[in-house]
């Protein structure tokens, strides 16, 4: 099993989740996050000051996958959350070793 952690623009939050969604991934969290990277923030003049932001506001997606099904996922993620602009995102993929399900004590795949 995989862990994939996607950091995305937040308006492509619904389109993102609707579509994995449909393709069966329902099971997600979600953070709002902070960060910077080639983007490298703005500037905005208020009262004849400048004012910069480097840290700009993003969403962390985060999910477990099966080892088949991380491609698909990707692919969906990339396809869904790219606009072709610097600050799209990145994405994470790390393996997992075990999952288990507070409530029941399933393990592995059922847990997910």
């Amino acid at each position: 099993m995989k862990r994939v952690e996607a950091i995305i623009r937040a308006e492509k939050i619904d389109d993102v989740k609707s579509a994995l969604a449909q393709a069966g991934y329902v099971g997600m969290t979600t953070y709002e996050v902070r960060g910077r990277g080639r983007q490298k923030g703005y500037s905005r003049f208020y009262r004849g000051r400048e004012f910069r932001y480097d840290l700009l506001p993003k969403l962390k997606i985060e999910l477990v996958v099966d080892d088949k099904d991380i491609e698909g996922v990707i692919e969906i993620i990339e396809r869904k959350a790219a606009t072709g602009d610097v600050g799209d995102g990145k994405i994470f993929v790390f393996p997992i070793e075990e999952i288990i399900r507070i409530r029941t004590g399933e393990r592995g795949q059922a847990a997910i």
